[in-house]
This record gives structure tokens, C-alpha cells and sequence, in this order.
């Protein structure tokens, strides 16, 4: 999966004012109405003032850290399952329902192509541990259960990414 998105704004969307290191910020994958995948960011506190046109599929806090001048900025346009799931799972960001439902996706996902693997649980059981194999950082993802609702809600969230099909209507 490799999504072409924008890189993390250097100023809030709704202020204009430029983010300074330790900021939280708020940022928001939505798509649009013509299928356009945007990403907005916001500082937290303007973050209820944020109302993007489309269909928010996830979103996330973080701290800001300012980046590197030597980063390579054609390598973070590149939005790829492991990218995302870094994005999302870092300890820094404030899981929601949707991005732990998305966190957990990827980390099967990408456990399958054995770019993490399963270090055990937590000793509360809550939360499974996974080792990235190239960097060797380790994630805590919530075990959330793999019903047949998850999955629905994890291919709507999906599909809005990819550009896929309309979200399923909720059922009965």
C-alpha cells in the first residue's frame, strides 16, 4: 500500500502560526469528496476549529519535532504501511479508536511481512509488543479482537485511503 501525501506542515492549518519544537499537534488523514487523500495539521488547542471537507479515516497527536535539514523529503512523501504504522503507533501520539483499529491492521499486516515481529504481551495482557526488524524499536499495539465488525471498520477506513470503494453503510 503507498499512498503520495503531503509531509507534516511547518505551520497550524487553522492559525497559520508556525509550530515550535514540543507542540502537540493534531493531524488528520481525510478524503475528499473527489477522492483526494489531504492531510491536515493543526496545534491541538485549534484542533476543534479543524473541520475538513471529506471523510476523516484517521487521525492522530504528536509531538512536533522539527526535522533534520539532511532528511530526504521525496522519502517522507511516501506513505507506506510501515511509514503509517510508525506514524501512528510512535508512544509520543494519542491512540484513538480508529487509528488503534489501524495500528492493529498494520501491525498483522506488516508481522506477516515479517517487518515486525511478536515479542509477547504486556503483563497486563492489554496490549501485544511488536519489535521492528530494521530499526529494532519496540511498539505496543492494543489487542483489540479480530471480529468480523473490526475488519468492516478497518476496510472502511481503508478504502477511504486507497480511494477504494464508498465506507459501508452501518448495518442494522
Amino acid at each position: 500500500m503507498e499512498l503520495n501525501l503531503q509531509p507534516r506542515a511547518l505551520s497550524c492549518f487553522v492559525s497559520g502560526q508556525p509550530f515550535r519544537d514540543g507542540d502537540r499537534v493534531t493531524s488528520l488523514l481525510v478524503r475528499s469528496d473527489s477522492g483526494e487523500i489531504t492531510r491536515y495539521d493543526a496545534l491541538e488547542a485549534n484542533a476543534g476549529s479543524l473541520a475538513p471537507g471529506g471523510f476523516v479515516a484517521c487521525s492522530w497527536v504528536q509531538v512536533f519535532k522539527p526535522k533534520p535539514p539532511e532528511e530526504n523529503p521525496e522519502r517522507a512523501l511516501r506513505l507506506t504501511a510501515d511509514t503509517l504504522f510508525q506514524t501512528l503507533a510512535d508512544p509520543s501520539s494519542e491512540p484513538t479508536p480508529e487509528t488503534s483499529r489501524l495500528v492493529r491492521f498494520l501491525a498483522l499486516l506488516l508481522e506477516r511481512k515479517r517487518v515486525l515481529r511478536p515479542r509477547g504481551k504486556t503483563p497486563d495482557g492489554t496490549r501485544e509488543v511488536y519489535e521492528h526488524s530494521r530499526t529494532r524499536q519496540l511498539y505496543e499495539v492494543e489487542a483489540i479482537d479480530l471480529s468480523p465488525e473490526f475488519f468492516t471498520a478497518v476496510r472502511e477506513q481503508l478504502s477511504v485511503l486507497v480511494g477504494g470503494a464508498e465506507p459501508l453503510p452501518a448495518g442494522p
